[in-house]
């Protein structure tokens, strides 16, 4: 008999072919898996094709649209329901809008630090949920129950009894628990509705671009119906159903939040940011006399598995702040140290250098759209006092004076989809950038805008009180003043077009540019820069007071608008913009963007390869791990 070669053996040729077949599935299995570092709610690899995208998107969304219905039902027509119900005079309701506004939006620092670092973007919006809901529960109750309320003014010509302690602070307590909720779902929701997209995959990098466009579509669409329902529901119905609504409406988007669950991808809690932060601090302290090496690569580096297993890339080095890179030379006078455990306090890896970097170069620009925030301010509180003074009749019909808030909406719903469908690829053939322009060149465009706006709203406001004093109106501004309330739509108009270019641009900035593990920070740096523009839109009002009251003089912000010079303050608004937006260019011209390794090309500089986590996922699914050859498929 002849030797029979091995491969000829049917048992050898059988386990070949099906180490082989093996093989081909755990690779398939692989290259399905996604590459971000995300996971499912228990920790384990998620499927490119079961989970995120626009499918889990459109449950966040969703819960997106109901959220803003329910908060600016709330907001919209709060300073009415201040001057009106509670009986508090211009000034007053509208410093109280702005604080809570400015709480609402600062709010956002506490839940997105809690969310990155130690529980997840998932259970935090969900257990504020329920806080949201109930501080609209009580203020449903403090709009019904007359004990709670004040009563009804008696006669138009004798002063509106005050509401009582007890009314005023339960009210209060209502409307901040709603600043609370808002706080901690809106910086969550926006970054873990971006985390559905892996910037690994090039198909879905371009996607989370046009996330951002779509999402605040979506936010749009809640508010409109806010601004027109619901200003329907508080002005000719009852204010008690007008905040029972957001109530009912928050309880079905946390519902809609819980049943997309199979689908969502999780990011890991990070560990506290700051903590990171004041590391690199003290270190670079620590070690102020060393010389930091010209060769960039003799600085530590070591991008270890716990920084794999929450999605954090390496970042590139950069030449900026380098007083900062000391933190990342080692002391070769304790190198031995290092060589067993690394003192965080004493030597930082350059990716921790790096994001204490980006977080520097960021506040800057953060700082510069603290105005437009105080700009935005002006639409729920002086806009609405205009054109509560105006003749709001259309036919039949009498338009709510917050409703008209709607045109800012509607004029951003109907924007959105040019800019993301014409004008972005028109401007990606012409400058070759895949978002068309850059992200500051995209928020100037709105803050230029923001300058336009309060000219034109000073003109009008102007006009407005003309007409107000050739029909004898100045001392009774409860009667309405024979001028139609659209001629406020050019300032509407201006700043729902600014607005797709700041606040949309300023949402995929600070998402973009913070640490990986930063992301609920930086959605509360967008939010916290509108909510410091209403503390600083109050501080205004109140300084501005002080200095117009002098020398016997009326306040330019009085009670009577009519006696008012609302336009004054619009032209000092202008002003401030002015210069604001010839800073914001400086800031702009020296910002240098985050440059990152994708995930796996940090891997690869890694002791820990980049699919440990993935490779665990198949031993858990009892599928074989890919070959070598495989992981170094380029297309994996």
């Amino acid at each position: 008999m002849g030797h029979t070669n091995g491969s000829d053996n049917p048992a050898t040729s059988t386990q070949t072919r099906s180490r082989s077949v093996n093989g081909k599935s755990s690779y398939q299995s692989l290259r399905n898996m996604v590459q971000d570092g995300s996971v499912d709610l228990d920790g384990k690899p998620v499927s490119r094709s079961r989970t995120g995208g626009w499918k889990s998107c459109a449950f966040i969304i969703g819960v997106e649209l109901g959220e803003r219905f329910a908060f600016y039902g709330i907001a919209s027509n709060l300073i009415q329901y201040l001057t009106n119900v509670m009986h508090e005079g211009l000034a007053t309701a509208d410093k109280n809008v702005s604080n809570w506004t400015g709480v609402a939006l600062v709010m956002p620092f506490i839940g997105g630090f809690f969310a990155d670092a130690y529980v997840g973007r998932y259970w935090t919006i969900a257990v504020v949920c329920v806080v949201y809901v109930l501080g609209l529960v009580f203020l449903t109750l403090s709009a019904t129950l007359h004990t709670l309320k004040p009563s009804a003014c008696a006669n138009p010509l004798l002063p509106c009894p005050k509401a009582s302690s007890a009314q005023s602070g339960f009210f209060f307590f209502s409307l901040y628990l709603v600043a609370i909720g808002t706080g901690g779902v809106k910086p969550c929701l926006q970054a873990f509705g971006a985390d559905q997209f892996d910037d690994e995959d090039p198909t879905e990098k371009k996607r989370k671009t046009s996330f951002f466009n779509w999402w605040y579509f979506g936010l749009c669409f809640g508010a409109l119906l806010a601004f027109t329902v619901l200003v329907y529901i508080d002005q000719n119905v009852s204010w008690g159903l007008g905040f029972g609504i957001p109530a009912a409406v928050m309880v079905v988007a946390l519902g809609i939040f819980l049943i997309g669950t199979p689908f969502y991808r999780h990011k890991r809690p990070g560990g506290s940011a700051l903590t990171r932060i004041f590391q690199v601090i003290v270190a670079a302290i620590r070690k102020w006399n060393l010389v930091v090496p010209s060769d960039e690569k003799l600085l530590y580096e070591n991008h270890n598995e716990e920084s794999m297993l929450v999605g954090r890339r390496q970042l590139q080095h950069t030449d900026q702040f380098a007083f900062l890179d000391k933190a990342a030379v080692i002391d070769s006078r304790a190198e031995g140290q290092y060589t067993t455990q690394e003192n965080p306090w004493r030597l930082c890896p350059v990716t921790q250098v790096e994001e204490v970097k980006l977080v520097t170069r960021v506040i800057p620009v953060w700082l510069t759209t603290f105005t437009y925030g105080v700009v935005i301010t002006q639409i729920s509180t002086l806009f609405t006092q205009q054109g509560a003074t105006l003749d709001r009749r259309m036919g039949h019909f009498k338009i709510p004076p917050a409703s008209f808030q709607a045109v800012c909406t509607i004029v951003v719903l109907l924007i959105v989809p040019l800019y993301d469908r014409i004008l972005v690829p028109a401007a990606r053939a012409f400058t070759g950038k895949e978002r068309g322009i850059s992200l500051l060149q995209r928020t100037g465009v709105g803050l230029f805008l923001s300058i336009l706006c309060m000219i034109t709203a000073a003109l009008i406001e102007k006009k407005r009180l003309n007409a107000a004093k050739d029909h004898d109106l100045l001392d009774t501004p409860q009667v309405m003043i024979p001028m139609t309330i659209f001629w406020l739509l050019p300032q509407y108009i201006i700043i729902g077009i600014a607005e797709v270019f700041t606040l949309v641009g300023e949402q995929e900035f600070f998402y973009d540019q913070v640490p990986d593990t930063m992301k609920s920070l930086g959605m509360a740096l967008y939010l916290g820069s509108n909510g410091v523009g209403s503390f600083l839109n109050s501080l205004l009002i109140t300084i501005v007071n002080r200095i117009s009251s002098r020398n016997g003089h009326n306040h330019w912000i009085r009670k009577n608008i009519n006696r008012s010079h609302i336009d004054y303050y619009y032209y000092l608004l202008a002003a401030l913009c002015a210069l604001n937006f010839l800073l914001f260019l400086l800031v702009a011209h020296f910002y240098k963007y985050k440059n990152a390794k994708s995930f796996l090309a940090s891997a690869a500089s890694s002791p820990y390869r980049a699919a440990g986590t993935i490779e665990l996922g198949l031993k858990q699914q009892n599928t074989p791990a890919p070959t070598s050859d495989q992981w170094e498929d380029p297309q994996c």
